[in-house]
């Protein structure tokens, strides 16, 4: 598998310093721990790419989790790059946890002027292996979490907040044999439009960001049962993976100023696989 070289920009590698581009924002991030999977020095995750990224670029962070050791060592990262970070444990896929999980947020950070929903799993495999009970549970976690976090936080977030979902081209393309993925991920861009065009009278932004192939210990992981992945990455027009740094940057623009006309927008974040393939 194809790995970041030290050709990448230092935006991709992690290492660019802080530009204060999110100056006192009070940022929730959804799904901001990590797991190793078992991979050796595993690259770092996009929930805790973008946490540490916030807080380098001036925004205080609730890092929220079901896994609490993985949202403490976020935390702990986290506060390393110069800013105030705490930890919420929460399963997104329960839904008094998602009310919890936001009103702690918002005590903790007193405020709560933007939102990260980054949750997302799979089950099932193709139409005769899905059950309802996987079609189910997938869509609670990759669906009804991101719309139950938004119906608690946009009633008390303040004019000119901002809201990113996190899809994946799997909502634009077929890329693996998991329908309900597929489709509770396309459903996250009609939620998306809907939420934006509610909040647009407060000024409060709502996108999506579908990334590609990044460099995650999941897609290392499930490299080595999968050779199409390897395939597909060196396949996209730029000829890698993606970072978890490079995810990081492009949510940080739209939660950011720079992006004050942006809502209602799918940003593709995948090396021009969808578009140039």
């Amino acid at each position: 598998m194809q790995t970041p070289t030290p050709q990448l920009p230092a935006e991709a590698l992690g290492s660019a310093l802080g530009r204060d581009r999110l100056a006192g924002r009070k940022i929730l991030v959804v799904g901001g721990g990590q797991q190793s999977y078992g991979i050796a020095d595993p690259p770092i995750g996009n929930g805790r790419a973008m946490s540490r990224l916030f807080a380098r670029e001036g925004a205080q962070v609730a890092v929220a989790d079901v896994d609490a050791a993985a949202a403490n060592e976020t935390v702990r990262q986290t506060r390393a790059e110069g800013s105030r970070a705490f930890a919420i444990v929460a399963d997104a896929g329960v839904p008094a946890d998602v009310e919890r999980m936001v009103a702690e947020a918002r005590q903790g950070l007193d405020g709560l002027d933007g939102i990260v929903a980054n949750v997302g799993i799979v089950s099932g495999w193709g139409l005769d292996g899905t059950s309802p009970e996987d079609w189910d549970r997938v869509f609670a976690v990759n669906v009804r979490a991101h719309f139950l976090t938004c119906k608690h936080a946009l009633p008390v977030m303040p004019d000119g907040s901002a809201v990113v979902l996190v899809s994946s081209i799997s909502s634009l393309m077929k890329v693996n044999e998991i329908v309900a993925y597929h489709s509770s991920k396309a459903a996250l861009e009609g939620l998306c439009l809907w939420l934006a065009k509610y909040a647009a009278e407060r000024r409060i932004r709502v996108n999506v960001v579908a990334p590609g192939l990044i460099d995650t210990s999941l897609g290392r992981l499930s490299s080595g049962t999968d050779p199409r992945r390897e395939a597909r990455a060196t396949a996209a027009p730029l000829g890698r993976q993606g970072t978890a740094w490079e995810l990081a940057y492009a949510i940080t623009f739209l939660l950011s100023n720079e992006a004050s006309y942006i809502t209602g927008h799918c940003l593709v974040v995948d090396g021009g696989f969808v578009a140039l393939r």
